[in-house]
């Protein structure tokens, strides 16, 4: 091969070709560094007969510099890579990226310096220095990355060096992972489970692409079901990736894991040190990495001999990326199974519409948990209607919810308060003249904090301080929080039952799966009687104490222009309810809602979800809504207002004329300031069998917008704002 045609990670320019050196070994998905002007850059060696690039004389051709000294990327990644791109109109390149992201990792071997406190005083202490030394107690790395936790400049933290108080330590960043076991632990599985696992294993064993919906009800021992094909597959020597929708549900399913197979898996999410990130991607690239539970970028990850993939909560919202590259993890995860021809486990208590439909259609094999582990009985549901049960003015807790809080503290029980709204109140404004306090960079309201004294938008995460006085009439004391949040119904639990030891859990709270494991260990032990929580606490988390959870407004997710609002209410609040009665003792929910007879709550107090999703998919069969019809957002951004919508006008007079898609607007988008870029929005609804992205690339691809004009594209939007 004397010459190749490489992607480079640059959407603006398209493939190159370049001329291989003599006696250089490259093949498709070598990662290799090539020139580019003066600059070396990181491309792929790509089949040229898959990226048609222009015909360049050979004699022109410049040479490749370097083969990057990791695995080439195999043929089912790359095919991967190209249908993802493909799917969901992006850029090849971008989707590329993903694939090599650590760059770090690229180097071959090395030796790092990490630095950790000594024990040791500085001569002279200062606040940053007092600072600094608290927030890294038990923490080691980079001077960099140790200014990023610590809150303080790298300067700072090299005068700790040079005093002695923080010391240098050689890591080795390539060190092996501990080994995993597959017959760690003998695990009793009901006869439910035994069934289950057993198909799944055969799968595993007969390898070939098989995709699986696994459908059981809260509590009923999903994990531990999927931990058997986990087994088998390490048994045969495979890699497994197992995909969670949140950060901080890792700690507890590391635990898990831990205790199945005798060592942790490999961690893979955006917040890893940058060396961890490096020897995670290279232990996955040789193999090495036997589980890797990640985020939904660990996807692309270049496993070197995959033997399965699980999607645990695949129903979440939060598998669906909203920028950059914006693709349904749960749906690539599909993709990357049938590429590389291995089984995949979409496990849900709640699974989505789109999966239910495709297990109907015999395109996904539907496997039943029924009913929890252990004898434990499904909670109890009732509602509370807030128009007869009205809390007293300034409260947002009826009075029956707080008589059966008080009822559990009475029996030494635990209770869970849902609400998935984070900070104190929604909006804070003057009662003098009106002002209201709003993100300077987004159209969205600034959210009061009082645990850390800050308003906050939750978009682009401007802070500022409250004020003392009014900035718009100058009054002062005058300022009103209006509207509940989290830490306001911990206010209120505390007010009212001042003996109950409440912990709020957000993502404020639970930032890192360090606190997220501080605060499992702080209710397994029994010193937390009342959690407050957002969505956060809604999956994933087992406590035998916890009998009742409250619903503290249940109509929150119908507001807006949500088309799947009614699924998302649904699944939100079956998987909260499912917190309760996990162990032995009997659980009950209590749903506070001002509409009792609204579809989605009749079928939650009736614990009857069939109806709820039969009614769910006649009326999206009634609307072309998915899974029967397609959805496509266009999103139209500038710093300049008017750039933005003149570029989207654009764009909505060119809109090609075809009887099976209806295109709507252009229009400001819900939040049409967001991150100081002003955003105008176009959706597409479109019949199933059209081939829309054709469509919409031979539409947007004649048309070119100044510099400033960013123009993306949504298929299969999950946000609408």
């Amino acid at each position: 091969m004397n010459r190749v045609r490489c992607l480079v990670l640059n959407a603006a320019l398209g493939p190159l070709d370049y001329r291989v050196p003599e006696g250089m070994e490259v093949t498709a998905g070598s990662v290799v560094a090539a020139p580019l002007g003066p600059r070396t850059i990181l491309a792929i060696v790509w089949d040229p007969e898959r990226l048609p690039g222009a015909d360049v004389p050979a004699e022109k051709l410049r040479p490749l510099r370097e083969v990057m000294p990791v695995r080439p990327l195999t043929a089912p990644l790359r095919r991967l890579i190209e249908w993802t791109a493909d799917y969901y109109c992006a850029p090849l390149a971008a989707v590329a990226r993903m694939a090599l992201s650590s760059g770090g990792a690229l180097k071959g071997p090395a030796i790092t310096v990490e630095y950790r406190l000594s024990g040791g005083t500085p001569e002279r202490m200062t606040p940053q220095r007092q600072q600094a030394i608290e927030a890294l107690e038990g923490e080691q790395a980079t001077i960099r990355e140790l200014s990023g936790l610590a809150g303080v400049s790298e300067g700072v933290l090299r005068g700790l060096v040079n005093q002695g108080v923080l010391e240098p330590v050689e890591v080795d960043i390539d060190r092996p992972y501990s080994l995993a076991r597959a017959d760690h632990t003998v695990v009793d599985l009901s006869p439910a489970q035994q069934e289950a696992a057993a198909l799944f294993q055969d799968a595993v064993k007969e390898g070939g692409f098989t995709p699986f919906l696994l459908d059981g009800v809260t509590g009923s021992g999903k994990t531990e079901t999927y931990f058997e094909p986990v087994a088998e597959a390490l048994g045969l020597g495979r890699q497994v990736l197992v995909l969670l929708p949140e950060i901080a549900l890792t700690e507890a399913f590391l635990k898990r894991f831990e205790d199945r197979f005798g060592a942790p898996p490999v961690v893979w999410h955006s917040s890893l040190k940058s060396t961890e990130r490096r020897r995670a991607w290279r232990a996955v690239a040789a193999g090495t990495a036997q589980v890797v539970v990640g985020a939904r970028s660990a996807l692309f990850l270049p496993f070197a001999k995959l033997g399965l993939i699980v999607v645990d909560e695949a129903h979440e919202i939060s598998f669906k990326q909203d920028d950059g590259v914006r693709y349904n993890a749960r749906d690539v995860a599909v993709m990357r199974a049938a590429f590389e021809k291995l089984p995949v486990i979409l496990a849900s208590a709640t699974p989505a519409l789109e999966s239910l439909a495709m297990a109907e259609a015999g395109t996904y094999r539907k496997v039943d948990l029924p009913s929890r582990f252990g004898g434990a009985e499904l909670p109890s549901i009732a509602t509370i209607d807030l128009t007869r049960e009205k809390p007293g003015r300034g409260a947002w807790l009826a009075e029956p919810l707080v008589g059966a809080i008080e009822e559990r503290l009475d029996r030494g029980e635990q209770s869970l308060l849902f609400l998935n709204r984070r900070g104190y109140a929604p909006l804070t404004l003057c009662r003098n003249c009106g002002f209201r306090f709003q993100c300077p960079n987004c159209s969205a309201w600034l959210v009061e904090h009082r645990f850390s004294g800050r308003l906050a938008c939750h978009h682009c995460g401007h802070e500022t301080r409250p004020p003392e006085a009014c900035p718009e009439c100058g009054e002062t004391d005058c300022l009103v929080a209006c509207g509940p949040g989290v830490e306001r119904i911990a206010d209120e639990v505390a007010e009212r039952l001042p003996d109950a030891r409440v912990f709020v859990a957000t993502s404020d709270t639970l930032n890192s799966p360090g606190r997220a494991a501080e605060f499992v260990a702080q209710v397994e032990s029994g010193a937390v009687d009342v959690i407050v929580g957002t969505q956060l606490v809604t999956k994933g988390f087992h406590f035998p104490e916890l009998t009742l959870v409250g619903v503290v407004d249940a109509d929150l997710g119908l507001e807006g222009g949500d088309l799947r609002a009614a699924e998302r209410t649904y699944q939100q609040i079956a998987q909260v309810a499912g917190r309760a009665g996990r162990g032995q003792k009997p659980g009950e929910v209590l749903i506070q809602t001002r509409h009792p007879d609204a579809p989605v709550i009749a079928a939650l107090a009736d614990g009857d979800r069939d109806a709820f999703y039969e009614a769910e998919t006649e009326a999206r069969r009634m609307a072309g809504a998915p899974p029967f019809g397609r959805w496509a957002a266009i999103i139209v951004s500038s710093e300049e207002e008017s750039d933005a919508r003149d570029a989207a006008h654009r764009i909505g007079r060119a809109r090609p004329e075809d009887q099976d898609i209806a295109i709507y607007g252009p229009a400001p988008a819900p939040l049409s300031l967001l991150r100081g870029r002003y955003r105008f929005r176009l959706l597409i609804h479109a019949r199933r069998s059209v081939q829309l992205q054709d469509i919409i690339r031979a539409w947007l691809g004649k048309l070119d917008h100044p510099a400033g004009v960013r123009v993306g594209v949504d298929i299969d939007p999950y946000s609408f704002v």
